[in-house]
């Protein structure tokens, strides 16, 4: 069950981040058997030189690019199904080019990027993995024709460069890369959307009774976090703040809700918001919120 929260949350991290810079599809289905891609996306052109922002996961993302995060160690049927999924959307894009009479460049055909916590270097060198002087560790590239690499997040360097990769690892790697974020400056275009997606993978994991020792350290790690967050909304009196963070989460948790809701919500005082603050983290469903509510319009007509 926690695998599919990690990987609705990979794909939500990897489409908040790149979205600016390109068309993002996630998921995006091929084949007639109707197999899923996890994120394909095609850059802006006039776009490309900002992705340095992003360290190496914006010079993946500087052609056309699928990326396939797992959240557990690929096995070697994932990443056969993986290039796979490649060659079909290749095949895809080449007849679309041959009705319409066009030659595609190698260049417009995309670059499979599979992300995994770890990899066996028998796994590696079965498929032909080289590493590229250019990328430094942990970054295995298979054979020109494959277009795939295989990028090994416990591998990588613990540097700016490789931190929007590393907060996709686990365990250490990954809590190591949320205190990196959190030291981020305040104003910084993408710490601010990638903490609202921890906190919400966060109560995702939360309301789990079975979960893996790594998914338990990880939600002790962002709970403070998140407390500290709303701790900071108060004290500067932005109860604004706190609303927008409250639906937010909610969004993220539940999608959207309804407007009677958000009305609901933007009427409560700093003092309600936040008791609903720490409630939500127990939400499974938006009935949840709606019986919050109403005790809360309970108690006030008492």
């Amino acid at each position: 069950m926690t695998r599919f929260i990690h990987d609705q949350f990979s794909k939500d991290y990897l489409e908040e981040l790149l979205k600016p810079y390109g068309k993002v599809q996630a998921p995006s289905r091929v084949a007639a058997e109707v197999r899923e891609i996890d994120v394909l996306f095609t850059p802006i052109p006039t776009q490309t030189a900002n992705l340095a922002t992003l360290g190496i996961l914006g010079k993946m993302a500087k052609t056309p690019a699928i990326f396939e995060p797992f959240r557990n160690p690929a096995s070697i049927e994932e990443i056969n199904d993986c290039i796979s999924k490649l060659s079909e959307v290749k095949s895809a894009i080449q007849r679309e080019a041959k009705r319409s009479k066009n030659k595609i460049p190698d260049s417009e055909i995309p670059q499979l990027w599979i992300l995994t916590p770890t990899c066996s270097k028998s796994i590696i060198s079965g498929f032909g993995g080289q590493l590229n002087l250019d990328w430094g560790e942990g970054v295995y590239f298979l054979p020109k024709h494959f277009r795939t690499v295989i990028v090994v997040i416990h591998q990588l360097a613990f540097t700016p460069e490789t931190l929007w990769v590393r907060l996709l690892g686990r365990g250490r790697v990954q809590r190591q890369a949320i205190d990196e974020l959190t030291a981020l400056p305040a104003n910084h275009p993408f710490q601010r959307v990638t903490l609202e997606l921890l906190y919400s993978l966060q109560q995702n994991l939360s309301i789990n009774q079975d979960i893996e020792v790594d998914d338990r350290e990880l939600v002790m790690r962002l709970a403070p976090l998140y407390q500290q967050d709303r701790e900071r909304a108060r004290q500067e009196g932005l109860q604004q703040g706190e609303q927008q963070l409250i639906l937010r989460l909610l969004n993220r948790r539940f999608g959207e809700i309804e407007i009677s809701l958000i009305e609901q919500i933007k009427r409560l005082s700093i003092e309600q918001l936040e008791p609903l603050g720490e409630a939500l983290l127990d939400f499974a469903t938006v009935a949840d919120l709606e019986v919050w509510l109403s005790q809360q319009q309970d108690t006030t007509h008492q």
